[in-house]
């Protein structure tokens, strides 16, 4: 593990669900100081009330500086014009964040630090902050997000991957994309907090009240239920089986009016990722019911190995990253073939939280994956030479 670096991470905001970047972060902070930066935003803001609130909640932030928010992870929380595709904003923003961040590190004594950043939109700053290190570490297709200025989000992309020590992917098919602007592009899949969610198979684990009153079977999922997610398939099996319960956990950023009216679907909103294991206790069957497009097909979808390290059977669309799973996972295209696969678990007895199960899972751990990172970093010589890096495994990295 790396150790007594001083570490930048550009990210989304702290304090949300814990993402792979916040993962990542909690295991290098161990060892290391990290100045997390909150999100600038990919897409074009809105007069919606949200929009407003949120802009508002980010000038408040600005206001109180750096605040440290965990163990060796302080918070800062950027002012910016989210006009991506303006280069008048852009230079603004240049100008303004490479000021704000530079006093944040004086502040905090940070020297020759490493820039770890997972946003594209940094592209402008990152490099100019003393920095003897610039990772790009991508986890999704940014440029494919419901709202974002494609041509924009691509060329920062482009910009930062060219002037980036290493490029780290979560998905093969974000190696074959960005491999073509730089060398140095490893891939290290995504990995999961194994003892957390195995917690789901103990006896001790208590079942929040809202799921524990739930008829069984219970087929879950959880997480943001976005565009991504496809609420037909959900629809499908709810009318064909009223009798089960199809409880979705997480916040609510599409139109559900599909299923809104189903008696069998129950919506929770957003719950406390302590809480998860909980949850995947009472489901039977976990779902990840994704639409394919080019976003989901370069995803990594995390939720899969949390499900898995729950010891739970998942029936999954085969996005090429479940696919890499093999017979972990029970594969469904259509909404008939997720029913079909639901059913044949159920009259198996293949339900519910499975201690055995989840030990397939041991080495899909979080700190083995941070471990790998830290390895590809303290092999990077700095600016010279970076092009040896990874080659000969033709960049690949489990």
């Amino acid at each position: 593990m790396l150790e007594g670096n001083d570490i930048i991470i550009f990210a989304n905001d702290w304090g949300g669900d814990p993402l792979s970047k916040h993962q990542i972060a909690l295991r290098l902070a161990r060892r290391n100081r990290i100045l997390w930066v909150n999100s600038m935003g990919n897409r074009n803001p809105t007069v919606s009330v949200h929009d407003m609130r949120r802009a508002w909640k980010k000038v408040c932030q600005f206001a109180r500086g750096c605040q440290p928010v965990a163990n060796n992870i302080f918070r800062f929380c950027p002012l910016v014009l989210p006009f991506h595709g303006n280069r008048a904003a852009r230079w603004i923003n240049r100008r303004l964040l490479s000021w704000s961040l530079r006093r944040a590190c004086r502040k905090l004594g940070f020297q020759a630090p490493v820039t770890l950043t997972f946003v594209p939109n940094s592209v402008d700053v990152a490099g100019s902050l003393g920095e003897r290190l610039v990772i790009y570490y991508c986890v999704d297709e940014y440029s494919q997000f419901t709202g974002a200025n494609r041509d924009a989000v691509l060329e920062m992309e482009r910009r930062l991957m060219e002037k980036a020590d290493l490029v780290v992917v979560s998905a093969s098919r974000l190696y074959e994309a960005k491999r073509a602007s730089n060398r140095n592009t490893v891939l290290i899949t995504h990995g999961v907090d194994v003892d957390h969610f195995r917690s789901a198979c103990s006896e001790e684990t208590p079942v929040p009240q809202e799921a524990a009153a739930l008829p069984g079977p219970v087929i879950g999922f959880y997480g943001l239920i976005e565009d991504w997610v496809d609420l037909e398939v959900i629809r499908h099996m709810a009318v064909a089986r009223p009798e089960w319960s199809f409880l979705m956990i997480g916040q609510v950023k599409t139109d559900t009016s599909a299923v809104n009216k189903l008696p069998n679907v129950h919506f929770t909103g957003r719950r406390e990722y302590e809480t998860l294991p909980g949850y995947c206790k009472k489901f039977d069957i976990a779902v990840l019911p994704f639409v394919v497009n080019e976003l989901t097909l370069a995803a990594n979808p995390l939720k899969v190995r949390e499900y898995l390290a729950a010891g739970l059977p998942v029936v999954a669309t085969p996005l090429p990253e479940v696919q890499k799973l093999g017979n972990l996972i029970h594969a469904a295209t259509t909404p008939e073939e997720f029913l079909e696969r639901c059913d044949a678990l159920l009259h198996a007895g293949r339900s519910g939280p499975d201690l055995a199960a989840s030990h397939l899972m041991d080495a899909e751990s979080w700190e083995g994956k941070v471990e790998m990172l830290s390895e590809l970093i303290r092999r990077l010589p700095g600016q010279a030479e970076r092009s040896v890096l990874g080659v000969a495994a033709h960049g690949q990295v489990v």
